[in-house]
């Protein structure tokens, strides 16, 4: 497997690789836990009161509620599947019992359910259960990749985007990300990013930044358009998703398809825009991705000269923090002695 470190950035107080890593669960999305509606059915609050009552000894309801999904009733099931869920939502002492009570397999099944309720409340379920670092390898060696995939095609909304984001979980066992991709998650997840809700597009980037740490994938997302919603969604500076869709495109810059599809969507005129007005931590990704785009290309660093770079990387080398000050410097630099081979410092001899 082609695997390489994305760009090592800090956002919310955490390291930006740890998406990859698998250290931490969320890098810049809240794929927390579920955001799914509660039990709609009359008894609901009897039945939550009762999950709430037993939470710490529910091995006897966990056996029921499995038996439910094996065998019950379509209503059965998707009783059974949204108690496992609230279950499983905020105890992580709950998931490892469910999993381990064998609840896994038949959750799985109810992903290729016709029913789309059921489905996604298989697909929620899911997720809260991989939120355990315990259960992804479980879930993953069930079968539940395709089916998740096949749900980001078919299902509902909420099934769309609570799927992306338990792709997300197994993508943090790095073996997983290859298989992810070859499951045809990527295109999915590029049209999520592309026309879906304001949730729907950050748990897209956040599968997507940890899916393409992977060489073939990057590949994958090029081919599947992803540049032209990532050029788009760092343009409209109201969308909240300027800091995301860079990070996606600093992870994908590193193959040359991806730095020709961002040159033909209008993606440098977008990154010297946000370097001239955009927030500190905007500027300095953006000028990483603008210094693997222009390292090795004269036609590149023309354009972006062109673009009017220098002027806002001269202010941002000396007003910027220490790094993004070192990055506008070595990028004016190479931007300045554009046709040079020899004197320009390289963009790899920085600390990204």
């Amino acid at each position: 497997m082609d695997m390489e470190n994305p760009v090592d950035f800090s956002y919310l107080g955490r390291n930006f690789s740890d998406v990859s890593n698998g250290e931490h669960s969320s890098a810049f999305s809240d794929c927390n836990s579920d955001r799914s509606g509660e039990f709609q059915t009359a008894s609901s609050q009897s039945r939550r009161l009762l999950i709430s009552c037993t939470s710490d000894n529910s091995d006897d309801l966990i056996r029921q509620l499995i038996s439910d999904l094996e065998a019950g009733s379509i209503e059965e099931q998707k009783q059974a599947a949204m108690e496992i869920r609230l279950l499983a939502k905020n105890k992580s002492e709950n998931r490892l019992k469910i999993a381990k009570a064998g609840a896994i397999k038949p959750l799985v099944s109810l992903l290729s359910c016709s029913d789309l309720q059921l489905q996604e409340y298989g697909v929620t379920a899911i997720l809260n259960l991989s939120l355990c670092d315990e259960n992804k390898e479980l879930i993953a060696s069930s079968g539940a990749i395709k089916p998740l995939v096949r749900s980001l095609k078919t299902g509902t909304p909420t099934a769309k985007e609570n799927a992306a984001c338990a792709l997300l979980r197994l993508s943090q066992i790095e073996e997983n990300k290859v298989a992810i991709g070859r499951s045809g998650a990527i295109p999915l997840l590029v049209n999520l990013l592309e026309s879906g809700g304001f949730r729907g597009k950050k748990d897209a980037s956040t599968a997507l930044y940890s899916l393409c740490s992977v060489k073939e994938n990057k590949i994958r997302a090029v081919q599947s358009g992803i540049m032209k919603p990532l050029v788009e969604l760092m343009s409209d500076f109201g969308s909240n998703m300027v800091d995301k869709s860079a990070y996606v495109l600093s992870v994908l810059v590193s193959v040359p398809e991806a730095r020709a599809a961002l040159v033909e969507e209008g993606g440098i005129p977008v990154l010297v825009e946000i370097i001239e007005v955009g927030s500190q931590r905007q500027k300095e990704i953006s000028v990483a991705i603008l210094l693997q785009l222009c390292e090795n290309s004269a036609v590149h660093r023309n354009m972006v000269a062109r673009e009017g770079a220098i002027p806002p990387l001269v202010a941002l080398s000396q007003s910027g923090t220490d790094r993004a000050k070192q990055k506008a410097e070595t990028l004016t630099e190479l931007l300045r002695q554009p046709r040079s081979g020899n004197g320009a410092a390289r963009a790899s001899d920085v600390s990204l």
